[in-house]
Order: C-alpha cells, then structure tokens, then sequence
C-alpha cells in the first residue's frame, strides 16, 4: 500500500506543476496580447478558461480520493492539503488572466492616452509565479519566503496606478468609465500576486508545517 501511494503522489506532483505550467503561459499571453494589441490571442484566452477549470476539479477529485483510499499521514497529508489550495489558487490566477484579456478587449478601441503600462507590474507578478512554482519542485522554503516578501511591491505599484487613473478622472470626467476599466487590470494583476503569495505560504507549509497566513 505505501508504494502505491507513493506512485498516487508523484502522479500529483506532476499533475499540479503541468497545470502550473498551463496558467503562467495564460497569464503571460494576456500580458502579451496587451502588449502586441492582439485582439485574437486576448480572446483565445477568454475562451478557453474553461480548460484550466475542468484541470482544476479532476486535480482536485484526485487528491480527494487519495485521502479516502489511503488515509495518508504526516508528509504525504501536508503535500495533498497544500494541493488542493494551490490548484485552487491556480485557477484563479487564470480567471484573473482572463478578466485581463476581456477588460483588454472592452478597452481596444479607448482613446490612447488611456493606455497605461503594467509592464512592470506584470513582470513582478510573473516573476513570483515562476518562483513559486519552482520553489514548489525544489521544496525551496527561502525562495517561497522571498515570494512572500515580493508581494508588497506589486501593492505598491497597484496604488501608483490607482493615483494616476484618479489624477485622469478629474481631468476627464466624462471617461470615468474607460479609465476604471484600465485600473481594473492593474487591480486584476494585484490580485494575482496575492494568489501567487498563497501558492509560496502553501509550499512553507508544506515544508515546516506551519501555517503563516495573516502573520
């Protein structure tokens, strides 16, 4: 019975990092798509989200089903608990590419001086995917903790653009809406770094066994 279950957890392991794989090429599209203004490949992505969240419920029937047939303990308990969360945190980081690529497509046609950059911001939010991910497959507690500490600049530059899109609503007035849709996307990439931070405070749980949220 341990080996089996051994072979049911590398099978996992290899699940959890091929969907990993799947959502930071979705969230580096819709950057791209911004970048390139690729109205087809935005829409690509909005289209096909559907595909991350089936990957999400047969990951997640998996691991629910391991725990029923085998009752793990200890290490093998931690590593299914901190999966089940991440594959959830997955998920969501590609409904927020998504919500990208669809604010992208509402925006296409906004006057250009309301085009504003979230290079920056989408390369520091991709950067602590990758990271966590890796920290993920090399059981890296010091790279999930330096995710961790990478979260407060994408805070920070969600409230630059918060300060300069309220500057352009007293200016333009009569393009409140356009301009709320362009913050939305900087809120979206937040919101991503936030999910990609409770990827890195699963992998810490998953290594010391302890939990740090909220601290």
């Amino acid at each position: 019975m341990p080996g089996h279950l051994q072979r049911e957890i590398e099978k996992i392991k290899k699940q959890i990092l091929s969907l990993g794989a799947m959502v930071e090429d979705r969230f580096q599209s819709a950057i791209y798509a911004i970048k390139t203004r690729d109205l087809e490949l935005a829409r690509k992505i909005m289209d096909t989200d559907f595909e991350v969240d089936e990957r999400e419920i047969e990951m997640e029937e998996e691991c629910l089903k391991i725990l029923a047939l085998h009752q793990p303990v200890a290490t093998d308990l931690r590593f299914l608990v901190a999966v089940i969360k991440i594959n959830n945190d997955l998920e969501r980081i590609a409904d927020y590419a998504a919500n990208i690529a669809r604010r992208y497509i509402t925006s296409f046609n906004d006057p250009n001086k309301f085009k504003y950059d979230y290079t920056s911001m989408a390369d520091q939010a991709a950067k602590m995917l990758r990271m966590s991910l890796d920290a993920l497959v090399r059981m890296d507690v010091n790279m999930a903790y330096d995710v961790r500490d990478m979260d407060e600049t994408v805070n920070v530059m969600r409230n630059d653009a918060y300060d300069s899109m309220k500057t352009d609503i007293q200016k333009h007035p009569g393009m409140v809406g356009e301009i709320i849709n362009m913050y939305l996307i900087s809120r979206h990439l937040e919101r991503i770094g936030d999910h990609t931070t409770n990827i890195a405070e699963e992998v810490i749980y998953l290594i010391e066994g302890e939990i740090i949220r909220h601290t």
